[in-house]
């Protein structure tokens, strides 16, 4: 497979059901058709936030910027610029921005088969 780029700028963000605020660029997914692992980013607004939610897949999430908090069955962590995430395959979890600037996150998955 040669090598394929994008731009974050050239993408169109959409905003996924359920979520409040929220922009979502898959940048390297069924566009450029990589062969194992989608890259995705989440723009989050102050107040915004994705669904509770689970899925079948791992997903492994990086703050780029600004801070917010992940909700999980039990218990909330708070997310900060640098931090690093994995989410367990079937483990409920939220993306919850409460402060007052915006959160970036980019997110990898494995490609849906």
């Amino acid at each position: 497979m040669a090598m394929k780029k994008v731009s974050h700028k050239d993408m169109k963000g959409t905003s996924p059901e359920g979520t409040k605020g929220v922009d979502f660029r898959p940048l390297l997914a069924e566009n450029v058709d990589p062969p194992n692992y989608y890259l995705r980013v989440f723009d989050i607004a102050p107040g915004g936030n994705t669904p509770l939610h689970t899925h079948a897949w791992e997903h492994e999430v990086y703050v780029v910027s600004g801070k917010g908090k992940i909700v999980l069955d039990k218990r909330e962590e708070p997310l900060a610029e640098g931090d690093a995430v994995f989410v367990e395959p079937n483990e409920v979890h939220q993306f919850v921005n409460d402060s007052r600037r915006n959160m970036r996150m980019i997110c990898v998955i494995p490609k849906p088969k």
